[in-house]
């Protein structure tokens, strides 16, 4: 039953709205299907586990021969592991430097005063719709965006930010399996995408160390703090997590978000009048439509009991983020979408240790794009119901989202 529950999950078919398929998967809490991962999918064991210093992050824990439903491997790169996929203390000490020159307590205001930047960035891209009988938001808005605000972030020349939409389309690509592209092929396309976007990085950060610049990539590459230095791979390495998590996490909020409030146009229109409406209606689509869908890169590093279930040490372990965010036992009609719940406390961003090192910026991103489209856009609609999606199952979103308005506003 579980088994098959699983296999309906990752099949493209029902991609559009796994959601029913959540709904039976909570009827087993925990459990193993077949020889593959030990799945968990209510909200309060997700949330437990994720605090679970037995839990871990680094795939060289993986003892099981378990198979892997999703078909993936660990990729050959360059470079290093980012710290998204290390365990205490080397994860603590590479997060730690990383978040002094981008957030609170060293750097308290920097996405804060991106505000202005980030809304000529979303006027820029609506203001180049010519078309608005028919507009495709991801190719034109919702990809678009996040890699450019990355490349501000981390000071990436404003002539070289189209190499970086290049990079982040190709590698993106890979992460979406296509069964009609041979996958020794797409392999070989991605690793040369990483390795150029590893050389571009090296060049830029040896520069940065000799002519230092108030941005996150000069600071990464010069800070000497509690916890040393980060060597150039480990700069490296983090720049690219930025670039690819980030981005590809923020496209499918918006797009989603866009969605969502397209199917829900009495929630656009107070939008539309009340732009503060932009910060609970994130955080519901966070709950609602979360951009992770579920997280399959995790280990027990010691037998975990849950619900009467052994999980045993060496195990994988998958934590479906969106089951849990469904669940009825935590949110009450979890089901509708609804802005106005007065307690919010998603798995969006995952949580502990690892929870989504970006969501500061992530969320200020979404709340202006989807303010910003509401306000701007006069009577959008949705020409596709439900649009295609893209192949992956974990960042689930939108490859495409076509629409039509009757003009832009300015």
């Amino acid at each position: 039953m579980t088994q098959a529950i699983l296999r309906q999950i990752i099949d493209y078919a029902h991609r559009a709205n796994p959601y029913p398929l959540y709904e039976e998967l909570r009827k087993t809490p925990v459990f193993k299907d077949g020889d593959g991962p030990f799945v968990v999918s209510t909200y309060y064991d997700i949330q437990s586990l994720l605090h679970d210093p037995r839990v871990s992050s680094d795939a060289r824990n993986l003892k099981s021969t378990a198979a892997d439903p999703l078909g993936e491997s660990e990729e050959e790169s360059v470079l290093p592991p980012s710290f998204l996929r290390l365990d205490p203390p080397e994860h603590d000490r590479l997060r730690r430097m990383t978040n002094r020159p981008f957030g609170p307590p060293h750097s308290p205001r920097r996405v804060y005063e991106m505000h202005g930047e980030l809304k000529n960035i979303v006027s820029g891209l609506i203001d180049g719709i010519d078309s608005p009988e028919r507009i495709d938001l991801v190719d034109q808005f919702s990809y678009p965006f996040p890699v450019t605000v990355i490349c501000r972030v981390l000071g990436v020349p404003r002539e070289d930010e189209a190499r970086f939409h290049t990079w982040a389309d190709t590698i993106a690509a890979s992460l979406d399996p296509d069964p009609d592209v041979d996958p020794t092929e797409r392999a070989k396309v991605s690793q040369s995408a990483r390795t150029e976007l590893g050389m571009y990085l090296a060049g830029l950060i040896e520069e940065r160390r000799k002519n230092p610049r108030n941005d996150m990539l000069s600071e990464l590459a010069t800070a000497h703090g509690p916890d040393g230095a980060m060597t150039t791979m480990e700069v490296m390495s983090t720049a690219a997590l930025l670039l690819i998590a980030g981005h590809e996490t923020t496209v499918n909020l918006i797009t989603n978000g866009m969605l969502t409030l397209l199917r829900n146009p009495d929630i656009l229109q107070r939008l539309r009048e009340d732009p503060q409406l932009s910060v609970p209606i994130v955080e519901e689509l966070l709950r609602f439509e979360p951009p992770v869908q579920l997280v399959p890169q995790r280990t027990t590093i010691a037998d975990i009991e849950v619900r009467g279930v052994t999980i045993p040490k060496g195990a994988s372990l998958w934590l479906v983020l969106a089951a849990g965010n469904r669940d009825p036992d935590r949110f009450d009609h979890p089901d509708r979408f609804d802005p106005d719940r007065g307690d919010i406390q998603h798995l969006g961003f995952g949580s502990g240790i690892h929870s989504c090192f970006g969501a500061p910026l992530a969320r200020l991103e979404a709340q202006l794009a989807l303010s910003e489209l509401a306000r701007r856009l006069e009577n959008p609609r949705l020409l596709e119901d439900p649009p295609p999606y893209r192949q992956n199952a974990v960042l689930r979103g939108p490859r495409h989202l076509p629409i039509a308005c009757d003009g832009i506003r300015p």
